[in-house]
This record gives structure tokens, C-alpha cells and sequence, in this order.
């Protein structure tokens, strides 16, 4: 075994995802897209293979060119962890619009700050603003 990386798989919007993905977190790029081209598998244009990194974290993905009776699933989620209360709220309030919202931004027992949402194409993300040495000190 060489690596692991998480894929995912897309019905059409791979590339406006992963532009909307890399455009929000910072230290994020897209690395590679390969694209179907005329007379292939897939819809010419759509993407055959991208591969880009959110915060240094490698992903893969595609746009099936398959139609699937299923998509993503929350229990399979990609897990942030913020450093600052504005930074979980600014991603929270960027991912949930037109997505929808599994848990509220709130205060919980297992975190400062957390809230769980499905955006706008599908992805569960979970956002956690985790207890610092102080908070956990007073528990």
C-alpha cells in the first residue's frame, strides 16, 4: 500500500464542488482535473478525475458517469477542526447555505463549538471549535 485518500463521487457538479471547497478553506488548491472528452464514457466536459487538497489533506473525486440510485451519506463525514470561534462560524455559515442542517451551531458537551450540515452538494461536514486546555481544566 502505497497511500490512502479519500473519493469522492459526484453526479455532475464535481468541479463546482471542489472549486467551492478550495475557495473557502485556505491552503487548498485543485491539483489535477482530467476531463471526459468527446466520444468517451462519460458527458464531454464533466470530470473523469480531479484531485485537489483541502488544508494539505489530498482528495479525489469524480462525476459518475453512471447514473446511481444513491449519493453521499452523513455517516461519512469530513471532520474540521477550527481554531477560532469566527473561523467555525464563517465556515458553518459558508457550507450550510443551501445545504441543510443536521446539527445546529451550538455549544456541546463534546466540544466548544460544533455544528454537522450537508452542503449544497451533497457532502456531510462536521465543524468542531474543540475545548482548549483551560476549558477542559474547568469541566
Amino acid at each position: 500500500m502505497t497511500k490512502i485518500t479519500p473519493f469522492l463521487m459526484f453526479q455532475g457538479n464535481a468541479e463546482a464542488a471542489i472549486h467551492f471547497y478550495t475557495t473557502i478553506i485556505e491552503d487548498s488548491s485543485i491539483k489535477n482535473v482530467i476531463r471526459y472528452g468527446k466520444d468517451e464514457a462519460g458527458e464531454e466536459g464533466s470530470v473523469m478525475q480531479a484531485v485537489f487538497t483541502l488544508k494539505n489533506q489530498e482528495f479525489m473525486c469524480i462525476d459518475s458517469n453512471i447514473s446511481h440510485d444513491f449519493g453521499f451519506t452523513p455517516s461519512f463525514s469530513i471532520y474540521v477542526e477550527c481554531e477560532t470561534e469566527e473561523q467555525i462560524d464563517h465556515y458553518y455559515q459558508a457550507f450550510v447555505s443551501g445545504g441543510q442542517e443536521l446539527m445546529a451551531l451550538g455549544d456541546y458537551s463534546f466540544s466548544r463549538k460544533f455544528g454537522w450540515i450537508i452542503d449544497k452538494y451533497g457532502v456531510s461536514w462536521q465543524f468542531t471549535l474543540p475545548f482548549n486546555e483551560r476549558d477542559r481544566n474547568n469541566l
